[in-house]
């Protein structure tokens, strides 16, 4: 008896991993086959992206508010004067130091403004310790220099 084989062709199985495709074959103009993995599509999101309105919100700020913004930076202006060759001569870290306690020191002079006593000496010593922070600066600089800011800030006052 002649033996016969059967052959039973199973479906192939691929196991499906999220974001992987099995590559295909492409032939490329010289001939040769050439293995191309497909794109991996993004899942489609359900979600509708938020609306934005085009309404301008309007904060109320009190005049007060307002006017002790316009004072900041005229402290601001008054301090930055004349500083910025040495601000520039400055490292980036120190630049940002120098920033940052200057920022400070508008605002608490700011509140020694807002008051009805205006005490010119610790003024000029918040100015003198903010001075102090350039490198190598003249002790008889940062003085006058704190002086002629700190009158510079009264005459804001008046």
């Amino acid at each position: 008896m002649a033996e016969r084989k059967i052959i039973i062709e199973q479906p192939k199985i691929e196991k499906i991993i999220t974001g992987v495709r099995p590559e295909k074959k492409r032939e490329t103009p010289g001939g040769s086959l050439e293995r191309v993995r497909p794109a991996i599509e993004k899942p489609k999101e359900t979600a509708t992206p938020p609306v934005i309105s085009s309404e301008k919100r309007t904060i109320a700020v009190s005049p007060a508010q307002a006017w002790q913004k316009q004072q900041a930076a005229a402290i601001d202006n008054i301090l930055a004067e004349g500083l910025s060759e040495i601000f520039l001569k400055m490292s980036p870290a120190e630049q940002a130091e120098f920033k940052q306690q200057g920022e400070k020191t508008v605002v608490e002079i700011n509140k020694l403004l807002s008051r009805t006593r205006v005490q010119i000496n610790k003024i000029i010593s918040l100015i003198r310790k903010w001075l102090q922070l350039i490198p190598g600066v003249n002790r008889f600089f940062l003085e006058q220099e704190a002086k002629i800011k700190a009158d510079k800030i009264i005459r804001l006052k008046k």
